[in-house]
């Protein structure tokens, strides 16, 4: 398996730390809002790289974390008069109702940075008893200049830092590019006693201390999205390595941007969609394919018709297991073995991720299963029952276990019966209508379901 390094940028072979382990860490959301569906693509790209971990046989401990105390955080609580915890609990079950709809597999651990302010503290300590962090008036800074290595994930050098980067001015910093451990308390904040006096912590320290508190001092994968290799994660890096004096995370994996309309969607810009709106609008199989379908490094366009296309490939997904369960009631144990070489769409689906988690190919593998299996299924010779549990074994462990794509038969059954529901519904009311002689209001009950694909006939029995 290789994987691309940003830390190395290079494609690597995959060696964990431990024989059969992985230790992966995600930086999940801030906790003041509901997630957009461009947070979305990192949570459901990091889903399913510790799936496919998991379909090979490691064993993966995951670890997302959940910033609950943060400038939003405390800036939406101001505005709604409330505690900043009311404000991200709220939050953080809205965040769990979210990933849940998405068939994102729970963490093992979901730490949160105001259960880890013992851990942030001593990690703080320790950077300033080594000279490299520095204290001014309850603010304690990271001295950048005290790590040699400052800027090896993002490939940003010092000097070009220092003379261009917008960095936020205060005077109390010896350099305008070191960054905030612990901050000052402020009136209407939540703060901690600290060895600084009240205060909270820094951004950047939060990950490293809930990282290396659950996964230890170096460990496997770091992952989150793009925009996070500067500064956040490269500040991590300084503080996690500065502290310990050991490699910080070994593998580092980025998601790229989702745009939209050729810009970057950002609660910031304005320009974003609630996952929670789209996973009304979209089933959660079609999201998962729609991200699946590019590679997750690469930037991707948020587009309703492409949505719609994945929402369409997922019907194929749903009518081949409902052929291969109408199939399976017709299989002669004297049938012929079918010639399916189910080994080779295995070896193909597994080298497309073991390829940098290639999931363009791999979804494209599966669909190439699909039609090959179709053929078989709608000649007329008879099935033999061992082909129709190969196909769904093959179906289950790569679209449904590693891709999370595979629609559930129930909820498909249950999703037609509310549909003839709902018919049956504007079927009364156009009679109710005919009979009051609102011919109006029936006509574009009738042309509306026609425009659907449903014809409604008016018989002397009925509709």
């Amino acid at each position: 398996m290789k994987i691309y390094n940003t830390l190395t940028k290079k494609k690597e072979e995959f060696i964990p730390l431990e024989e059969n382990k992985v230790r992966m860490y995600v930086c999940g959301p801030t906790v003041y809002d509901y997630f957009h569906i461009g947070n979305a693509r990192s949570f459901i790209m990091a889903d399913v790289i510790r799936r496919y971990f998991i379909y090979k046989g490691y064993d993966v401990k995951f670890v997302m974390n959940l910033t609950d105390v943060d400038d939003k955080i405390i800036r939406k609580a101001n505005e709604e008069k409330v505690e900043a915890k009311v404000i991200a609990e709220r939050f953080s079950k809205a965040f769990f109702e979210d990933t849940n709809k998405l068939k994102i597999k729970p963490a093992d651990v979901y730490p949160k940075a105001t259960e880890h302010i013992g851990e942030i503290q001593n990690m703080n300590k320790k950077l300033e008893e080594k000279k490299i962090a520095y204290n001014v008036g309850g603010n304690v800074f990271y001295d950048v200049l005290k790590f040699k290595e400052y800027g090896k994930l993002s490939g940003k050098k010092i000097e070009e830092l220092e003379a261009g980067a917008r960095i936020e001015i205060n005077e109390a910093k010896t350099n305008p590019l070191d960054f905030t451990l612990w901050k000052e308390a402020k009136e209407g904040e939540p703060y901690w006693a600290s060895p600084w006096g009240n205060g909270r912590p820094g951004w950047h320290i939060e990950c490293s201390a809930m990282s290396m508190k659950h996964l230890g001092e170096t460990f496997d994968i770091h992952a989150g999205g793009h925009d996070l290799i500067f500064p956040h994660h490269e500040n991590e890096i300084a503080q996690s390595e500065g502290a310990t004096g050991k490699p910080f995370a070994r593998y580092w994996i980025h998601f790229g941007f989702l745009n939209f309309q050729n810009e970057k969607m950002s609660k910031s810009l304005g320009n974003f969609f609630t996952a929670r709106d789209v996973v009304n609008e979209f089933p959660p199989e079609a999201i998962r394919l729609f991200f699946c379908q590019t590679h997750y490094a690469s930037p991707l366009s948020f587009s309703r018709e492409l949505l719609g296309s994945a929402a369409k490939a997922v019907e194929k997904i749903k009518n081949f297991l409902f052929t291969l369960k109408e199939k399976s009631n017709q299989t002669s144990p004297e049938a012929q073995p079918v010639d399916l070489d189910f080994r080779k769409f295995y070896l193909d689906f597994q080298e497309a991720m073991d390829d940098d988690f290639n999931t363009p190919r791999a979804a494209a593998v599966i669909f190439d299963f699909i039609r090959e299996a179709n053929k078989i299924l709608i000649g007329e010779n008879p099935i033999h029952s061992e082909f129709i549990e190969n196909a769904q074994t093959f179906l289950n462990k790569t679209a449904g276990d590693v891709l999370g794509i595979v629609p559930e038969l129930e909820a498909a059954k249950q999703d037609e019966s509310l549909a003839d529901e709902l018919i049956n519904l504007l079927v009364k009311i156009r009679l109710e209508a005919k009979k009051e002689k609102n011919f109006q209001l029936a006509d574009k009950i009738r042309d509306g379901l026609k425009n659907l694909g449903i014809s409604l006939l008016d018989t002397p029995q009925g509709t």
